[in-house]
């Protein structure tokens, strides 16, 4: 069953001040601006409006019920959220905490998905972006996940900010594992299945991330192929199509 609150129960369009944050979240002005927004006032408790949140639905977009209901299952505040994709197949989309931004383009699909945004962080996901089975998207700790148009991820893709968990030098006691890191996916990136990126990430534009590699805390050369643990070039110059031809 999924819950799309009609016209009727749709508040006005965008508050510009949450506009402005999607932008700087990362949002493209042209994403935004291309999509016609309206607040859900109904589908979603009174604590969530008391608590200034925001859920904006583009024309034509929706979420799955009991993605909804796992939304607002837990109080917080200043949260902006802003779905422009029908997305039916969604398994969750959940906030950790306080002034998470989430934005999901037009044209996403991601087939039994879980977004993860917590306090502080973000989450943009331009459009188109196929997510074929089981990608995990995770925010936190005030890192920031960005990725631009054209993304094509296979199964089981991971993209992380932080391993969730503290490791520590036992001397020192200095944290080395990320925390509140920023993943920037360019234009034309394809994830190959089981694929994880993580902590302090920039994937260059046409890319591509081989089957079961590592990227963390790497940058990755526009139009490259990167394979292995860590990660690492193995071709350059490369241009990937979604047709499968010889």
């Amino acid at each position: 069953m999924i819950t799309t609150p009609t016209q009727d129960a749709m508040g006005p369009g965008m508050d510009p001040g949450h506009r402005e944050r999607l932008r700087a979240a990362g949002a493209e002005a042209g994403a935004i601006d291309a999509l016609t927004w309206h607040r859900a006032t109904e589908g979603v408790p009174q604590w969530w409006h008391d608590c200034d949140n925001a859920l904006y639905l583009a024309e034509g977009a929706c979420l799955p019920e009991k993605v909804l209901a796992q939304l607002t299952l837990f109080p917080v505040r200043d949260v902006v959220i802003a779905v422009g994709s029908a997305l039916r197949t969604v398994s969750t989309l959940l906030v950790g905490g306080d002034e998470a931004t989430v934005f999901v383009d037009a044209g996403c699909e991601i087939t039994a998905g879980e977004l993860f945004c917590g306090g502080g962080s973000s989450i943009v996901l331009h459009g188109p972006l196929i997510a074929t089975r089981c990608a995990v998207v995770d925010a936190r700790n005030g890192g920031s996940i960005v990725a631009g148009p054209e993304q094509l991820w296979a199964s089981d893709v991971y993209v992380a900010t932080d391993d969730m968990h503290r490791l520590e030098d036992r001397v020192t006691g200095e944290r080395i594992n990320p925390f509140g890191a920023d993943i920037r996916l360019g234009r034309h990136v394809w994830l190959c299945k089981d694929a994880v990126v993580t902590g302090h990430a920039d994937v260059g534009d046409g890319a591509v991330v081989a089957m079961r590699s590592v990227v963390r805390g790497q940058k990755v050369p526009a139009h490259s192929v990167v394979a292995g643990v860590p990660a690492r070039v193995v071709r350059d110059d490369v241009v990937w199509s979604y047709d499968d031809r010889a």
